[in-house]
């Protein structure tokens, strides 16, 4: 297909828009394009139905518009514009909709004006910009992150005038350095005037949908009406090779499709000079053909290095892959396709604290957060954090003490208790937590002193073997992968006994990751056990082994609750004999003897009852052991344990992995079975999660009335282990459409055939748990669905409606994950001490709970104090971020986390250096407060208790009882502040 791509367009070839299968096809045509001297624009696949919501569609819609913007602003005549058929069915905007807006420095700019063309072009007005099409105004500085760009631009303004242009990153908010002319900013959605505006606006709102929200960027693609036209008719276009089958199919599921014109479309011409090679030893190949011209395309020079092939023909510098041959010339090219770029994780957590969540106070226990109230005590305005507890009594709280309250995260996601404020019970339960902290830091290190005494087996790898083992995954390992795998084999080889904790999510590939090391230890001569907490897990795991490991002449066995006696006691024999390398199982093999045991691989260790617990921990003495769970442990917890346990993370998804498709929808009949029906089709399973055990099963008679046919299997948390485990083998042989269940999915299994996911009445979960279930799905190759189903969406606050919005457009992004992954991070810390802990945890929290857990650890280990002062200001000065400075409560609420937490001065400079990048001068009581923190530090590094002033008069009182009286020049803040500031740094000095 290159080819004869290749060649049409050396030729000559005429054809503007050339059509293929899909993306990947795309791709390949695009590069042979480019390299015929054309200059190629490539379109996403859309599959987007008419009228059909397209939020979730909204990463492919600004990727074909700003596309579509740079083919139609494109002056050269060489332009080719090269898109999946699927994408080319839809009429799309007209060249007078793709507009563009240059921004000049030093231009003048009206500010009511540009804010009216940017909501008529299609942009969402935030307050935090951090995904593309969205734009933000605060006071003299704009944001706005353009479709085309790699990064948002931040725009500052004196006065009307442009500034300074400067590229800042989504992930910490912080500009870049460099200043820049001009920037160009394309349209979010289309070039429209006001008029154009409403009318599409009118369109919308009469045009039948279940789209969650009719609004620009759900609808506006289908409001267009006359402003779309069909490319196909307009420009010259042609097939890069047949899809008569393909068009035949799309006509039959939809009407509207003349697959009679499409089939008049001319084809590509067959290459007569030219064919399609595939090279994968490039030094022989090259070698057999020295006589021809070569041309060798490669991004760098080191890569011809690599191959060792520089001498062999012409290099040019090109990002592009095409391989092709004739009589006379070979272009071979030595890159790779570049992976999809996967979005960064932003580091702020936004939405850490809404109105109503429940907090922890380090010393008043559970309360409701109330959100930010300004008050003016004895003359001075602050800002306090409203907390309610028991018998709706209150609690201010400063704000530059938010380092004491954390978001409560009970096990299992279960409701508070509201404790009572000054009662000092809370300490009572503080305290007899702390005992059985200790108790538990002890055991983990004691565990840890008695396997740094042991010798461990040094297991030695063949790394030939292990390449071989490598190229035979069908995959290339992420560098994750590659790293948890030098570090396992550096442990095995360095004669001390490894205790290695390897986490990441399901289908990240973690048991490819214990494969390896399971491989190195059998060829070493030993002999491994893998143990699971349940029967599905310890059957998967046999399953992907015995497919990856049998060719190597590794002998396999499995012992779980379906093995028999007689299979049970010859397996066993072999074990002692040696005559089995690896065996694979349930708790049943714990305490089996082995001839030769080095490794023991525990799958999800937390779920297994305390007696196997106390079995696991007398069989891995000696061994090395590698355990493995779904769920990160908190990075301060991981450095409290780094010196007891190693720990690897696996966080980079597999590059074949697709981020789910997620719609918010109002539950309908007609819809459920749409959804239903099109999983069964393409031969998937349905997750369905109804959250209420009462209601289950009427549930399931209403899914069977809407298909009669449907073979559902219900679980909950009060069916029995022995028939859950049963049965979830019979769903993952097929036996079953659909799981209905409450959320108790669980985390731990890996079932690539379930790829829709339903979860009704989502507005009642939290977003870290719908987050965490629609990741249960998609784990494969195959596009996975995710539908947020709401009973009626009139009745949803917006609050509830903005923050299943957010979770429909952004797949894999934006606070809402992180704000996820911070929780399951926490929780995933719980694992590893255990649920018997569950009760302790729930009446302190997980955040608390963890924290103290690493003060117990870093104490027995250092002999640290893990008590810290904290410092009582009464200083009647006006110091808080002002909303002038700051507009939105969260982002406020951000920041004062964010200082509240420094430790150095050096911290809070930077915020402030942010601060002025991010929303331009700071104000006086804005100053004021990051000064007010400055003191805060500084009298922590000198033991200061207490900081109070009277007028010109400040009190500043020691830890060892000691107090020393200043008086500043006036009664000022600002001489206040400084007389404080200059004492405190002298005293520093000292």
């Amino acid at each position: 297909m290159q080819a004869a791509c290749y060649e049409y367009y050396k030729h000559g070839g005429k054809a503007q828009i050339l059509v293929a299968k899909n993306d990947k096809e795309v791709a390949r045509l695009k590069d042979a394009v480019a390299l015929a001297g054309k200059k190629p624009f490539a379109l996403p696949d859309f599959r987007a139905r008419n009228s059909e919501d397209l939020r979730s569609y909204s990463a492919e819609l600004y990727a074909l518009l700003a596309a579509l913007n740079h083919f139609a602003n494109e002056a050269s005549p060489k332009k080719v514009l090269i898109s999946p058929l699927r994408t080319l069915l839809h009429p799309l905007p007209a060249p007078k909709l793709l507009k563009r807006r240059t921004l000049c420095f030093g231009e003048r700019v009206s500010l009511a004006a540009f804010k009216e063309e940017l909501l008529h072009w299609g942009y969402t007005f935030v307050d935090v910009v951090e995904s593309h099409g969205e734009v933000s105004f605060r006071g003299d500085i704009i944001d706005i992150f353009s479709i085309d760009a790699v990064e948002p631009v931040r725009i500052s303004l004196f006065g009307d005038e442009i500034e300074s242009i400067r590229f800042f990153a989504c992930e910490t908010q912080k500009s870049d350095k460099t200043e820049h002319e001009s920037v160009t900013i394309l349209p979010a959605l289309f070039g429209l005037d006001a008029q154009g505006f409403e009318r599409v606006l009118h369109t919308i709102e009469n045009t039948p949908s279940d789209a969650f929200v009719k609004d620009m960027l759900s609808m506006g693609f289908w409001g267009l009406g006359e402003l779309r036209m069909d490319y196909l008719s307009h420009f010259d276009a042609c097939f890069a090779q047949k899809m008569d089958g393909e068009i035949a199919e799309i006509a039959l599921f939809d009407e509207t499709i003349d697959a009679a014109r499409l089939l008049a479309l001319p084809l590509l011409p067959e290459p007569k000079q030219y064919q399609d090679i595939e090279v994968s030893a490039p030094k022989p190949f090259l070698e057999l053909h020295q006589n021809k011209r070569i041309t060798l395309l490669a991004r760098n020079e080191a890569l011809l290095k690599q191959v060792n092939i520089e001498e062999l023909g012409r290099f040019q510098e090109s990002p592009l892959v095409v391989n092709i041959m004739s009589k006379e010339e070979i272009i071979l090219s030595l890159n790779k396709p570049l992976s999809k770029k996967r979005p960064k994780r932003p580091s702020m957590i936004l939405d850490e604290l809404r109105i109503g969540d429940y907090v922890v106070h380090e010393s008043y226990g559970v309360g409701i957060f109330k959100g930010l109230t300004n008050t003016t005590v004895l003359g001075a305005t602050r800002d306090f954090v409203t907390l309610v507890y028991q018998g709706e009594d209150k609690l201010l709280l400063p704000v530059e003490n938010l380092h004491v309250i954390d978001r409560y995260i009970s096990d299992g996601g279960g409701l508070a208790t509201l404790d009572k404020l000054g009662k000092g019970s809370f300490q009572k339960l503080k305290a007899k937590t702390r005992e059985k902290l200790f108790e538990i830091a002890k055991e983990i290190i004691d565990i840890a002193a008695k396997r740094e005494l042991v010798k461990g087996f040094s297991v030695r790898c063949d790394h030939e073997e292990m390449a071989l083992f490598r190229a035979q995954a069908g995959f290339e390992y992420t560098p994750d992968q590659e790293r948890s795998i030098e570090e396992i084999f550096e442990d095995l080889g360095s004669g001390k006994v490894m205790d290695r904790l390897l986490s990441g999510d399901v289908g990240f590939g973690k048991t490819e990751v214990a494969m390896n090391a399971i491989l190195a230890t059998v060829k070493g001569g030993y002999q491994v056990a893998f143990i699971a907490p349940t029967t599905l897990l310890s059957s998967q795991h046999f399953k992907s082994i015995k497919e990856r490991l049998s060719g190597f002449g590794v002998r396999l066995a499995k012992l779980d609750r379906f093995t028999t006696t007689k299979e049970r006691t010859s397996l066993l024999r072999g074990l002692a004999e040696g005559s089995i390398d690896v065996c694979i199982g349930t708790h049943a093999l714990l305490g089996a003897p082995m001839k030769n045991q080095a490794l023991l691989v525990i799958d999800e260790e937390h779920k297994f009852g305390v007696k196997q617990k106390e079995a696991l921990k007398n069989m891995r003495a000696n061994i090395h052991v590698l355990s493995m769970s779904a769920t990160p442990i908190p990075r301060s917890l991981n450095m409290a344990l780094s010196s007891i346990r190693q720990y690897s993370q696996i966080l980079t998804p597999p590059k074949e992995r697709e981020d789910v498709r997620t719609f918010v929808k109002e539950y309908d009949e007609v819809l459920v079975k749409e959804v239903l029906l099109r999983e069964i089709r393409r031969g998937g399973q349905i997750f369905y999660v109804h959250n209420r055990i009462a209601s289950i099963e009427s549930k399931a008679r209403e899914l069977r009335q809407v298909l009669p046919s449907l073979r559902i299997l219900v679980l909950h948390s009060q069916v029995s282990a022995a028939f859950t485990e049963k049965e979830m083998l019979r769903f993952e042989e097929g036996a079953y459409d659909v799981l209905l269940s409450t959320s108790i999915i669980e985390s731990g299994i890996h079932l690539p055939n379930v790829n829709t996911i339903m979860i009704e009445s989502s507005d009642h979960f939290g977003i870290a748990d719908l987050h965490q279930l629609r990741g249960r799905v998609g784990r494969g190759a195959r596009q996975g669905f995710c539908y947020f189903l709401v009973q009626n969406k009139e009745a949803l606050t917006d609050q509830a409606k903005k923050r299943l919005v957010a979770l429909e457009s952004n797949a894999s992004l934006g606070s809402g994950s992180v704000l996820a992954y911070h929780d399951l991070e926490i929780r995933g810390g719980g694992n590893l001490v255990g649920e018997a802990q569950s009760g302790h945890i729930k009446n302190i929290g997980y955040a608390l709970y963890l924290k103290m857990l690493e003060d117990a650890i870093g104490e027995l280990m250092h002999h640290e104090k893990s008590e810290k002062k904290e410092i009582d200001l009464k200083l009647s000065i006006s110091a808080y971020i002002s909303p002038e400075c700051v507009g939105e409560d969260r982002v406020r609420l951000e920041l004062y986390r964010r200082l509240s937490h420094c430790k150095s001065i050096q911290e809070v400079y930077e915020i402030e250096e942010e601060m002025c990048d991010r929303f331009g001068s700071v104000d006086v009581p804005t100053k004021q407060f990051l000064e007010l923190i400055v003191v805060k530090i500084l009298g922590m590094a000198s033991q200061v208790s207490s900081i109070a002033n009277y007028q010109q008069n400040i009190t500043v009182a020691f830890e060892d009882g000691k107090k020393e009286v200043l008086k500043s020049p006036s009664k000022d803040d600002d001489d206040i502040l400084a007389t404080l500031l200059e004492y405190l740094r002298k005293k520093e000095k000292r």
